[in-house]
């Protein structure tokens, strides 16, 4: 059973805010990739006592989140440039059996989410084929075209639901939950970047157990009936809108895109 993990940072128990946490210059990013390098660890026991026989861990966070010197060795480590000419689907390829996400964090927009955000803090919606997705849906619809299901994702309480409405049978765990209401469509970039940093945490030991749990739970049912998990349909050709919030030097605009055939090559698209 081959399984691919993509991580994130936002979404990790622990790690609290973006600018001292996430970014290489922020004075906790050590200790933020620590934090997530264990509950990647979490999510590899899980799968690997359901039977995991090949994981690899996708580093998908911009700055770099994972600390591979303290990776479990079952798994595989992934960063730098993809082998691909465009960078989806990150080296995610139709010979996995299933996908995960640990550290995920919601879309942009999303209420009560903690440091949500689609890319960058200046997107206010990006949607394909009219339907609203974050990272976790891009990724999610990148597996979908090439077979492999969305088993497992791990993050704040926002994106566990936010995968679970995109995704049906997907197992989640929400290690935290942000009480921020509203959208914050009304802010500039900076300004939405500053304003859902609140959050309520549980102890990082208390969710590592979980994810550990629920990684286990979510392959022994995929190895069951892996039916359980929906695989998105989208049909072709694919439209993409992205809405983008003004960043203090340029007005809010929004960008159109379409591909005849692949969800992958337009999301590759400029």
């Amino acid at each position: 059973m081959k399984i691919y993990i993509m991580t994130d940072m936002e979404g990790v128990c622990g790690v609290v805010n973006h600018d001292d946490w996430v970014t290489r210059q922020g004075i906790y990013y050590e200790e933020g990739k620590r934090l997530l390098t264990a509950e990647v660890n979490a999510a590899i026991a899980g799968f690997a006592a359901a039977g995991a026989t090949e994981i690899r861990v996708m580093d998908g966070h911009g700055y770099g989140g994972i600390n591979n010197v303290l990776l479990d060795r079952r798994a595989s480590y992934v960063r730098g440039p993809s082998p691909y000419p465009d960078p989806y689907p990150f080296t995610l390829d139709a010979s996995f059996d299933a996908m995960a996400w640990v550290g995920q964090h919601a879309k942009a927009g999303t209420e009560y989410a903690h440091m949500a955000h689609t890319g960058w803090f200046n997107v206010l919606d990006y949607q394909i084929n009219g339907i609203s997705i974050g990272e976790f849906g891009q990724m999610a619809m990148c597996g979908a075209a090439l077979g492999v299901r969305s088993i497992f994702g791990a993050g704040d309480e926002a994106f566990a639901q936010e995968a679970a409405a995109l995704v049906n049978g997907i197992e989640t765990v929400s290690v935290k939950r942000g009480f921020i209401p509203g959208s914050g469509d009304a802010y500039n970039t900076e300004g939405y970047k500053e304003r859902n940093n609140g959050a309520i945490h549980m102890h990082p030991e208390v969710a590592c157990e979980l994810i550990r749990a629920g990684a286990e739970r979510a392959l022994r049912r995929f190895t069951e009936d892996r039916e359980q998990f929906a695989l998105l349909q989208l049909q072709a050709p694919y439209r993409r809108e992205i809405r983008y919030r003004s960043d203090g030097t340029k007005a809010a605009y929004t960008h159109y895109s379409e591909h005849p055939d692949s969800v992958i090559d337009l999301l590759n698209g400029k």
